[in-house]
C-alpha cells in the first residue's frame, strides 16, 4: 500500500498545479484520500476519535491551502470530521447503554453489588451531557473513564481483567475505524451518484413546451435536462456560450446529440432573450451557508436579468457543494484569475504591452475572473440530491452534515 505521506503530497501538488478541477472530481478524490489516511492511521487505546480528528485536520489544512478556491476540498474534510464524531458518539452511547443494562441486571440478581457500583456519578453525568447536547469535540472528549465504568474485583483475576480491558479497547478502536471507513465509502458513493439523484427530479420542474436558459457547461444541468427529455417532455434550451472559455458550445453539442432543441446565444444577449424564457437552470461551484452561490462568471448577470423579468432562477447542486462558511469569512477565497491568453492572443496585442515612458507599468491589463457570487435573494430554488429547498433552508441543511467544531479547519488572516 502506498505511503500516506506520498499520497498526500502527490494530491497537494495536483491541486496547486490545477490538474484537478471541478467540484465533483475534487470532492471524490479528497474523500478517497482521507479514507486512505484513516485506514493507515494508528490510533491509541484512549481518545481514538481525537487521534483520527487530528490526523484528518492536519491533512485537510494542507489540501485547503493548496487550492483555496476549490471549496469542495474543505467541505469533504469537514464532512469526514463530522463522520468521525458521529461514529464515536454512537459507540460511546452504545457502550454506556450496555453498561447500564448490565448494572440493572446485576442489581436484580445480586444484592451485594452495592459494594462496587458499576457506573460512577461522573459516568452518569457524562452520559447525560452527551444526550442533552449536540455532538462536538468537547462532548466526545468527555468520554467515560474506563476505570470508572467497569467494576473492580479484588480477586486474583486482576491480570485477566486487565487483558479483557485491553482487548475491549482494541476492539472498540478497530470498530471505530471500520465504521468511519464504511461511512466515508457511503459518502464517496453519494458523490458519484449525485447527478442521477438530482436528474430524477427533472420531470417535477420542467413542463411541456417550456423554454429553459442556462449558461456555460455543467454536467449536472445536462443530465437534468436529458432526464426531462427521456420523460417525453418537449422543451427548448437557450445556452449562453459562457465566454471566454465557451463551455456553452460544448453543452450545446451534447444536448443536440441527445435530441434536445438547442439555441446558442451570446452572453450579452441574455437580457434581450430572458423575456422569452420560462426558467433559468444553472449549476454551481459552491453553495455558501447563507444560500449564496459561487458560480461560473456571468451567472450573476443572468440572475439579475431573471429577477428583473420574474423568471425563476434554479440552482442544481450536489450535497458535496454545500459549504458551511459564509462568503465574508476570511478563509473563503471567492474568485480566481485565469490566464489572459483566454481573452487575448499575445502576438496580436504585443504592441500594447509596451511599458509607459515614466510609470513603469504596462499600458494594457487583462483581468479574467473565473467565478461570480450570486446572493441568495436572486435564487428561487436549490435542487440537491435530497430534494428542492429554498435559499433560507440551506443553513438548516448544512447543520445536518457538519459539526459546529468543523466549521473552520483553517483560518487565514483577513486582508
Amino acid at each position: 500500500m502506498p505511503d500516506v505521506h506520498s499520497l498526500v503530497n502527490e494530491f497537494t501538488i495536483k491541486l496547486k498545479k490545477r490538474k484537478i478541477e471541478g467540484s465533483k472530481t475534487t470532492a471524490k478524490q479528497t474523500a478517497e484520500l482521507l479514507r486512505s489516511v484513516i485506514s493507515q492511521q494508528r490510533i491509541p487505546h484512549t481518545n481514538q476519535a481525537a487521534a483520527l480528528i487530528d490526523a484528518v485536520k492536519a491533512v485537510g489544512e494542507q489540501l485547503i491551502a493548496a487550492n483555496p478556491v476549490e471549496l469542495a476540498v474543505g467541505n469533504i474534510v469537514r464532512r469526514v470530521l463530522h463522520i468521525i464524531r458521529e461514529e464515536d458518539l454512537s459507540l460511546a452511547t452504545a457502550a454506556i447503554g450496555g453498561l447500564s443494562l448490565s448494572a440493572a441486571s446485576d442489581d436484580e440478581d445480586d444484592a451485594e453489588q452495592d459494594d462496587h457500583p458499576v457506573l460512577s456519578a461522573a459516568a452518569v453525568a457524562a452520559a447525560a451531557r452527551s444526550t442533552l447536547r449536540p455532538p462536538s469535540l468537547q462532548t466526545l472528549l468527555e468520554d467515560v473513564p474506563y476505570s470508572a465504568a467497569v467494576p473492580h474485583n479484588s480477586s486474583s483475576g486482576g491480570d485477566s481483567e486487565g487483558k479483557s480491558k485491553s482487548a475491549d479497547k482494541s476492539s472498540r478502536s478497530r470498530k471505530l475505524k471500520h465504521n468511519v471507513i464504511e461511512a466515508v465509502n457511503e459518502l464517496i458513493s453519494d458523490i458519484a451518484t449525485c447527478h442521477e439523484q438530482i436528474a430524477e427530479q427533472a420531470v417535477e420542474h420542467i413542463h411541456q413546451n417550456e423554454v429553459i436558459l442556462t449558461l456555460g457547461s455543467s454536467r449536472t444541468v445536462m443530465e437534468f435536462l436529458c432526464a426531462a427529455k427521456e420523460k417525453k417532455r418537449s422543451f427548448r434550451v437557450f445556452v449562453a456560450e459562457g465566454a471566454p472559455r465557451y463551455q456553452g458550445h460544448v453543452l450545446a453539442k451534447e444536448l443536440v446529440a441527445r435530441g434536445l432543441q438547442t439555441t446558442v446565444i451570446t452572453d450579452s444577449a441574455v437580457f434581450a432573450m430572458i423575456s422569452r424564457v420560462n426558467m433559468v437552470i444553472v449549476g454551481a461551484h459552491a453553495v455558501m451557508a447563507n444560500g449564496g452561490v459561487i458560480a461560473p462568471v456571468g451567472l450573476n448577470m443572468v440572475a439579475l436579468a431573471a429577477q428583473r423579468h420574474s423568471v425563476p432562477f434554479v440552482v442544481l447542486a450536489g450535497i458535496h457543494k454545500l459549504c458551511p462558511l459564509y462568503p465574508h469569512n476570511p478563509e473563503v477565497l471567492l474568485n480566481e484569475l485565469k490566464s489572459p491568453s483566454e481573452l487575448l492572443d499575445f502576438g496580436e496585442f504585443s504592441d500594447c504591452m509596451d511599458f509607459g515612458s515614466g510609470s513603469g507599468s504596462p499600458l494594457l491589463h487583462v483581468v479574467n475572473p473565473a467565478f461570480d457570487y450570486v446572493p441568495p435573494k436572486l435564487v428561487s430554488l436549490f435542487i440537491t440530491d435530497t430534494g428542492g429547498h429554498n435559499p433560507s433552508y440551506m443553513y438548516r441543511l448544512i447543520t445536518d452534515y457538519y459539526s459546529a467544531d468543523d466549521m473552520v479547519v483553517q483560518r487565514r488572516p483577513a486582508f
